[in-house]
């Protein structure tokens, strides 16, 4: 076989091997997205909530043994506000005198708001139908929540992209660990304008600001660090790791709870799952229950960065390589130098 002819089928096999692995990494959650234990409340006298409670508790869930719904029950109607407000639960159903009506918080999750309205329908009698309030809404300029869902993957790419050029072609610590503070501070402010000036974003800028700086700065600092330590091999696999494992388990564009378990958890110990609550949180909730995603980021940053301290004394690879050619070069005598 002559050596075109191997690297043609080397790069066939590879792009091929390539797009398999971003099919099922991207199609497959999506395939499999449904409610699993969705966190919500179900509030009213108890004679009235216990059976709505129930109901609920009994809608089958997307994997087989499973409920759709973890329902926590709560005194009143101002009680489940507060509940969704501190992102202790994503929806409710208040029971009343005058009727059911169900509570949901679009911001948190367009696709847990979804389900709530075709339950609503569920729960409606053919006299009268089911009021559905978002409590915490998407901005209007971003009525589906589509916008902030897409907006995910260029921004850890990016950020995955900065790490590699950190690793690649800084030739220090101190290069290094600058640049990706730099990065950090100017994506954390570049990026929330930009979301805000297209009507993604509609508050919390200051907040969101300091969240998104973290997010960069994490994943930058791991695809840095890993290249620091690992070589070119550590710098892909960090790439890998935050676009192709850590974004579609993420559960941007729907919930964690959607994503198929316990892939859905792990996507919330990922810089990318933990960026994006933590966003939600900073921009729509007033920064409640952001507390876990926020360690979360800042455990990887700090990883990142204490691999780029410690990795190959803060020479790129190729600064390595330059190097001990050098030192080889040198060390070799002729005989004349040796006469």
């Amino acid at each position: 076989m002559s050596d075109q002819l191997r690297k043609v089928l080397g790069i066939v096999v590879g792009i091929a091997a390539v797009q398999a692995l971003f099919l099922l990494a991207f199609a497959w959650p999506a395939a499999e997205s449904g409610p699993r234990e969705v966190p919500i409340a179900v509030a009213g006298p108890a004679e009235a909530a216990a059976p709505v409670a129930d109901r609920l508790a009994a809608v089958p869930g997307r994997d087989d043994g499973t409920s759709a719904f973890d329902v926590r029950t709560v005194d009143d109607a101002a009680a489940a506000r507060s509940a969704i407000e501190d992102r202790d639960v994503l929806a409710a159903v208040v029971v009343s005198p005058d009727g059911p009506e169900v509570l949901v918080a679009s911001a948190a999750s367009p696709a847990v708001a979804q389900a709530m309205r075709s339950t609503a329908a569920e729960l409606s009698d053919q006299s009268s139908t089911v009021p559905v309030t978002d409590v915490v809404p998407t901005p209007s300029g971003d009525p589906t929540g589509a916008g902030l869902a897409a907006g995910t993957l260029p921004l850890v790419l990016t950020s995955a992209l900065g790490g590699i050029a950190v690793f690649a072609f800084l030739h220090t610590r101190a290069a290094r660990l600058a640049a990706v503070g730099g990065i950090a501070l100017t994506c954390g402010v570049v990026a929330p304008l930009v979301l805000t000036a297209i009507g993604v974003l509609d508050g919390g800028l200051v907040a969101t600001t300091g969240v998104v700086a973290l997010l960069v700065g994490s994943v930058t600092a791991t695809v840095a660090g890993l290249g620091a330590v690992l070589g070119r091999p550590g710098a892909g696999l960090g790439v890998l790791m935050l676009v192709l494992v850590a974004n579609p388990l993420s559960g941007a564009a729907t919930a964690p709870q959607m994503v198929p378990q316990p892939w859905g958890e792990l996507g919330q110990l990922m810089p990318v799952g933990a960026g994006v609550a933590a966003v939600r949180s900073a921009a729509f909730f007033d920064g409640a229950g952001s507390a876990g995603a926020l360690v979360v980021l800042a455990t990887w940053l700090i990883a990142g960065l204490a691999l780029l301290t410690l990795g190959r004394s803060g020479l790129s690879v190729r600064a390595q390589s330059t190097s001990a050619a050098t030192r080889s070069t040198a060390s070799v005598s002729t005989p004349a130098d040796v006469a």
